[in-house]
């Protein structure tokens, strides 16, 4: 099984492959096949993305003066 790559790691190779094809000097073929490695990565980088928003929670002072952990929701109220 292959390991999991960190975030970090899959935008350094994800850059990689941005650079060769801003090069210009691959062939049709190879530019195909960066690029569908590259959708590859952006696929797992989105894969990364999800799985940490879900963990990321807000601090949220109550009436009473305490504090409580609640999920963060995108685009809830309060955002601009």
């Amino acid at each position: 099984m292959a390991e999991k790559k960190s975030f970090d790691g899959l935008m350094q190779e994800l850059e990689g492959i941005v650079g060769e094809l801003e090069g210009g000097e691959l062939s049709l073929d190879d530019s195909i096949k960066k690029y569908e490695a590259g959708v590859r990565i952006l696929k797992e980088c989105y894969q990364h993305l999800e799985k940490t928003s879900k963990r990321v929670q807000k601090l949220v002072k109550k009436e009473d003066g305490s504090f409580s952990l609640e999920p963060f929701e995108e685009g809830g109220e309060g955002e601009k």
